[in-house]
């Protein structure tokens, strides 16, 4: 990239922050979880068409106020979800400038369940949970993100030029966290990034997991993009091999430089999620979603704005501002 494109990419980055700065109070004051109270996000429903894999794959759209080109955030559903689940993610990323695409993966979606009996729900689930999935997932994502971009270049689509393709961050949720980790610099027990888009930028990771070939230091101790990985200590799910010990092993194996954990006491599977789910035990905490937004909030204005503001906070003593006592908070 020559001198002139990187002064003019900077110029767009400044004027962005600019904007925010006066809109959510960027700076000295600086509160990820502030929004304006006079902004909904606009909510699209649209539909990728990858006729590579003759596959369809629903995405749903929150979008921000400003009208320039935001950075994007993708965001893949656990098992039996849908692009409507954890609305509270796309709705606040949304008021605080990124342009929110929640992906919906047919197969292992909320389509696995909803016409099965009750009593045979668990078992569909768990064929679900299929290698063949995972590989269709994770091929989702750069699907979409060609669909994007092709979008934000098609006069009168309703994401005509809102799209900052530049800047783009990758979360997920359980499954949608396995997701997350392949095409954001997990590698194989062989030590191949199969699945890792190089558009993306950073990622927040809920409930993360070990891999079950390999060990942890193979599988991320190379990944060298941001990350913040999210859990409870509760946080056990009836489907899957991934338990605490699962969980718990990524962060010590990533290497150093903007990696972060975050551990919710008492916080079980559905934390991370719009309600509680079947075989919940313990009450929600309401402050658990209060510290999800505030964290990642932070880590996106950090690693895709570039706000100095935000690494400070994210940093320094930000996080205890929103935790409870027992929460655990770490970096390297």
């Amino acid at each position: 990239m020559g001198r002139t494109a990187i002064v003019i990419r900077n110029s767009v980055a400044a004027v962005y922050l600019l904007f925010l700065a006066s809109a959510v109070g960027y700076g000295a004051d600086y509160d990820p979880l502030a929004v304006s109270a006079q902004y909904t996000p606009r909510v699209v429903d649209l539909t990728v068409r990858d006729t590579k894999r003759n596959r369809d794959i629903p995405v749903r759209v929150y979008l921000p106020q400003a009208t320039q080109a935001a950075p994007v955030v993708l965001f893949s559903h656990g098992l039996g979800g849908s692009r409507e689940g954890s609305g509270y993610l796309g709705r606040h990323w949304a008021a605080r400038g990124y342009v929110t695409v929640f992906l919906q993966h047919p197969g292992s979606d909320a389509s696995v369940w909803k016409d099965e009996a009750p009593e045979r729900r668990m078992q569909a689930m768990r064929k679900a949970a299929s290698a063949r999935n995972f590989l269709l997932r994770v091929k989702d994502v750069p699907a979409v993100l060609d669909q994007l971009d092709q979008w934000n270049k098609m006069d009168g689509h309703a994401l005509a030029g809102r799209l900052d393709l530049r800047k783009v961050g990758m979360s997920g949720h359980s499954f949608g966290a396995v997701t997350t980790q392949a095409v954001s610099g997990q590698a194989t027990a062989r030590g191949k990034k199969l699945f890792t888009d190089p558009r993306i930028d950073a990622a927040v990771v809920m409930s993360p997991s070990s891999p079950r070939r390999g060990t942890p230091e193979s599988a991320f101790g190379r990944v060298s993009l941001p990350w913040m990985l999210m859990t409870g200590t509760n946080d056990t799910a009836p489907i899957g091999n991934a338990d605490m010990k699962s969980r718990l092993a990524v962060f010590p194996a990533l290497p150093p430089g903007g990696k972060y954990e975050l551990v919710l006491f008492g916080a079980e599977h559905s934390a991370f999620t719009d309600q509680a789910l079947p075989g919940d035990t313990e009450l929600r905490n309401p402050n658990h979603h209060r510290a999800i937004l505030a964290l990642s909030t932070a880590f996106w204005d950090a690693f895709l704005l570039d706000s100095e503001s935000a690494r400070q906070w994210l940093d320094g003593d930000g996080p205890r501002s929103v935790l409870d006592e027992q929460d655990k908070w770490r970096k390297k």
